[in-house]
């Protein structure tokens, strides 16, 4: 667990009704991140719809029916018959983007730093120094996006 950026959305109250673009933003930013992982065109095209609904192509009843597809696509995903585990790598991309659509910002970055850890080898999952790196990116973007969305006259100069 990124217990750095668990702190930063309890204190910005991410799961607060005002916060669902931001949370939807931040998942989006996540799942892009492993968005190479993705196996299952059904998945990219998830992502694909939450992008355009964040840019205001497509509505909610598009993102409402693309959380209804990924929850089908995520829990249908064969996983990994491989020895080292990496085809793991995709089934928790999928997820990712699954929460990430659903705008459970926080679920869809574990499974992303999942995702990307597993990317390694199912070896580095036990590493905890394995998941800094993405941690530390998941903390940066999530305060960044908090600070774009402050009302200018709030941001410090």
């Amino acid at each position: 667990m990124n217990t750095e950026l668990h702190r930063l959305a309890k204190t910005a109250d991410l799961d607060a009704q005002a916060h669902t673009q931001l949370r939807l933003r931040f998942g989006h930013a996540c799942a892009q991140r492993v968005r190479h992982l993705l196996e299952s065109p059904e998945a990219v095209e998830g992502l694909d719809v939450l992008g355009a609904f964040l840019e205001g192509k497509a509505d909610s009843a598009a993102l409402a029916s693309a959380e209804q597809r990924m929850a089908v696509v995520a829990g249908s995903h064969p996983g990994s018959r491989s020895i080292d585990g990496t085809a793991h790598a995709a089934v928790s991309a999928t997820y990712a983007v699954y929460q990430a659509v659903a705008g459970r910002a926080l679920q869809a970055a574990e499974y992303a730093a999942y995702a990307t850890v597993y990317a390694y080898g199912a070896y580095a999952i036990t590493d905890p120094d394995a998941f800094a790196e993405e941690f530390a990116w998941q903390v940066s973007t999530l305060d960044r996006l908090l600070r774009e969305e402050q009302p200018l006259s709030m941001r410090a100069g």
